[in-house]
């Protein structure tokens, strides 16, 4: 997450001009190369104190300067990196990682892992290298992009979830052993994003291998997700894989269930897909008509539309981006104001916040570094040119500079 907070905004700042015939204040170059060096030492403060400390684990716990282990024992924060070292223009550091990835990760290894996480760190995170490889100068292959040592990588480990896919309903379980598959005690219970987010990666890889068995499972575990509706167009929070039945009823665009509408948008656009982007509409439709109140976005029951959470969750800050991605975007800019007048009250978006008290909600006060209103501050700057969404990137630097750095 970190490495993309840092992505986002370094991109922003980076490939975007001086703008000044629009609302806000424009930055200057000077002011632009002032965020661009600050972000750059932010990230390679938190990166070298990664390789100094905390490499091989998956992340470094900054408090006490050692590693630890948390998705599967991947040295995931490399993988997270790679794209990032190649906005800032590091080949050299890029080709080291890759190359020492190919060398030491393995997938055969007994561990319990999150199908949905590995997808899109792992999987997504090696595919992007993939890509951007001969980008940053690496010797690639015959037949290029359809062949390579890390494409190899990203193939063993979608390989080692499909498993996971192997139900009656082919929505997949939340997790995986990668060495036995799905363990018989394992919860048929899941989150509507841990069915609903692969198309992306999965088609990716049916695409450069030839393959089709990942973009047939991740469709399957789509469109089986969408019969799963309910008669106002909504879907719930968590779900049964083995009976399609809803344990969760909760309908929102928050936790839980993000990532599925993100990706049909997304995997729209990547395959030119009208299937998907008319899913998507549909639920738009609804969302809109049962959730949305003053361009905030409520949870509310499934079946009836009755407000059950009042509350902005930090993980629905996708969603303006999202808006502006299919165009909307008189509703992207309200609804972002909304969740930035709660950044600026806080210094960063805490996990839960009640709307009709305008607080934080007790117990999930925390900001982990979630990049998501940052993500859609872009989006919405590359679609208008509007200095205002740059400001929330000086101001993500500001915050999480302050609020994060350990020396």
């Amino acid at each position: 997450m970190l490495t993309f907070l840092f992505s986002a905004v370094f991109c922003a700042a980076y490939l975007s001009p001086s703008i000044s015939h629009v609302e806000g204040t424009a930055f200057t170059e000077q002011e632009m190369s002032h965020y661009r060096d600050r972000i750059k030492s932010m990230f390679y403060h938190a990166y070298n104190s990664y390789l100094e400390n905390a490499y091989p684990y998956d992340e470094l716990r900054p408090l006490t300067c050692d590693g630890q282990d948390t998705w599967g024992s991947f040295s995931l924060t490399l993988i997270d990196a790679l794209d990032t070292l190649l906005i800032l223009g590091n080949h050299t550091e890029f080709q080291r990682v890759a190359t020492l990835l190919q060398d030491t990760v393995d997938f055969d290894t007994d561990v319990n892992a999150s199908v949905f996480e590995t997808n899109i760190r792992v999987v997504g995170g090696l595919l992007s290298a993939h890509l951007l490889s001969k980008r940053a100068g690496m010797e690639v292959e015959e037949g290029w992009p359809c062949s390579g040592p890390l494409l190899r990588l990203a193939e063993d480990a979608a390989r080692k979830l499909l498993p996971a896919f192997q139900t009656p309903t082919g929505m997949p379980y939340g997790t995986v052993n990668l060495l036995r598959g799905v363990n018989p005690s394992e919860t048929p219970v899941t989150c509507t994003a841990g069915v609903g987010t692969f198309i992306l990666e999965f088609s990716s890889l049916s695409r450069l291998t030839g393959d089709p068995v990942f973009e047939n499972v991740a469709r399957k575990a789509l469109r089986a997700l969408w019969r799963t509706r309910s008669d106002i167009g909504l879907v719930g929070n968590h779900i049964d894989v083995i009976t399609s039945k809803w344990v969760a009823q909760d309908a929102g665009i928050g936790a839980g269930v993000d990532s599925y509408f993100e990706y049909l948008v997304k995997g729209a656009i990547m395959l030119q897909d009208e299937e998907l982007l008319a899913m998507f509409h549909e639920f738009d439709k609804s969302i809109k008509n049962y959730t949305k109140f003053d361009d905030w976005y409520l949870w509310v029951q499934m079946h009836k539309g009755t407000v059950s959470m009042p509350v902005f969750q930090s993980l629905e800050a996708f969603w303006p981006g999202l808006q502006s991605l299919i165009g909307d975007i008189s509703s992207a800019t309200k609804t972002f104001h909304n969740y930035y007048s709660v950044w600026r009250q806080f210094g960063g978006l805490p996990e839960f916040y009640s709307i009709p008290q305008g607080y934080t909600v007790d117990k999930r006060e925390g900001y982990p570094l979630r990049p998501e209103l940052i993500e859609s501050a872009l989006y919405l700057y590359k679609a208008t040119g509007d200095p205002t969404f740059m400001q929330l990137g000086r101001d993500a630097v500001e915050s999480i500079d302050k609020i994060s750095r350990v020396n």
